[in-house]
């Protein structure tokens, strides 16, 4: 009687694993399903890209250096990738997103400060004139930078930009600065990081602005970020340990700092660089230049419709160098117009209709 009852119970186990073991056959069909569909509906890799020679030869440079055994085999540990932010992760127009933070801020602390109502650069920013503005130089910069950024720890400035990303829009666009980063850019990240690759943002921006939102908007991690910045000193407030940022800048990540930038941070050359002006000329150069595969490519602002369409004679984002340099070097050339199914993300509803006040030149 004993082992008839534990006949019956094995029998029914047995059922009991036989029916688990289709449920997951089953799952996993639907799962694979599910991933085949996507990939079709998407069109495979960069599905905001449109097939043309620009994605054939990301893709084709991607599976090169990832095929185990080939010719332009990369070992993962040497997969670095660094992009510029201004004009190749987000937009630049009217104005560095940084720089019009900055003047919110001048703004915000007037009150304050009254005698920036008579003083330079403040004054101008106060009276909304940017002639004026422009004029004061990098000197004129760095003072607003400094009257903005420092004297206060990483934690405050970080509540201090994180509150400006949620409400302050751009004055041309309407938009939201946090959904002005470029769909097409993020999915490259992704895709390079799908791939065994490190992304990195090499910027000639504040590293601590852009370190509040890299993450969030790329998938870069703040440590991942390369910028400009100010000198840091420590002290102990009631014994509590604090870096405060000072008014001083140390170093600037532009031009040819992005090279040296990228060797002291990083401590290997990339395989895979993209920027978008004359500023990045170096860093294209730099990593195009090394040994083994090798990639460049330069964001080209062609599409006045979606976007602006500026190169050489641009205020901001200047690309004139940089872009006589990239045939003679191999580097590949994205028109956005052309290349780009989509610029931006999905667009809100609030958001007011796209004003365009710069002066379409574009000069191939």
């Amino acid at each position: 009687m004993c082992r008839q009852k534990s006949d019956r119970k094995l029998r029914e186990s047995c059922k009991d694993i036989v029916k688990i073991q289709r449920y997951l056959f089953t799952y996993c069909l639907l799962l694979l399903a599910h991933v085949c569909f996507a990939e079709v509906e998407s069109g495979g890799p960069l599905p905001s890209w449109n097939d043309t020679v620009a994605k054939q030869a990301i893709v084709s440079f991607v599976e090169k250096v990832t095929k185990n055994g080939g010719d332009g085999f990369v070992t993962t540990e040497q997969r670095i990738a660094v992009f510029d932010n201004d004009g190749t992760l987000w937009a630049e127009k009217p104005a560095y997103f940084q720089l019009l933070f900055a003047m919110d801020e001048v703004k915000r602390l007037a009150p304050e400060h009254p005698e920036w109502k008579t003083e330079q650069p403040f004054a101008a920013i106060l009276n909304d004139d940017m002639v004026t503005l422009l004029a004061q130089g990098r000197s004129g910069l760095e003072e607003i930078i400094g009257a903005t950024h420092a004297n206060m720890t990483g934690e405050e400035f970080n509540k201090v930009v994180a509150s400006w990303l949620e409400t302050a829009r751009n004055p041309l666009t309407g938009k939201h600065y946090r959904d002005m980063y470029y769909q097409p850019m993020r999915e490259l990240l992704g895709y390079l990081r799908a791939n065994g690759f490190k992304t990195y943002i090499v910027s000639g921006g504040g590293a601590d602005f852009i370190r509040v939102f890299s993450e969030r908007l790329y998938g870069i991690p703040p440590e991942q970020v390369i910028g400009s910045r100010l000198k840091a000193r420590y002290m102990e407030d009631n014994g509590k340990p604090q870096v405060i940022n000072t008014d001083e800048v140390e170093f600037v990540n532009d031009k040819e700092g992005k090279p040296i930038g990228i060797s002291q941070m990083i401590g290997r050359r990339p395989i895979f660089a993209v920027g978008n002006s004359d500023g990045d000329l170096q860093m294209l150069e730099w990593t195009t230049t090394g040994k083994g595969s090798r990639f460049g490519m330069l964001i080209h602002h062609t599409d006045a419709k979606r976007e602006w369409a500026y190169d050489r004679r641009s205020r901001v984002g200047r690309l004139d160098k940089a872009l006589k340099a990239a045939k003679p070097n191999g580097w590949t050339v994205v028109d956005m117009a052309k290349d780009w199914k989509v610029v931006f993300p999905k667009e809100q509803p609030a958001e007011k209709e796209h004003k365009t006040t710069e002066n379409v030149d574009v000069q191939g």
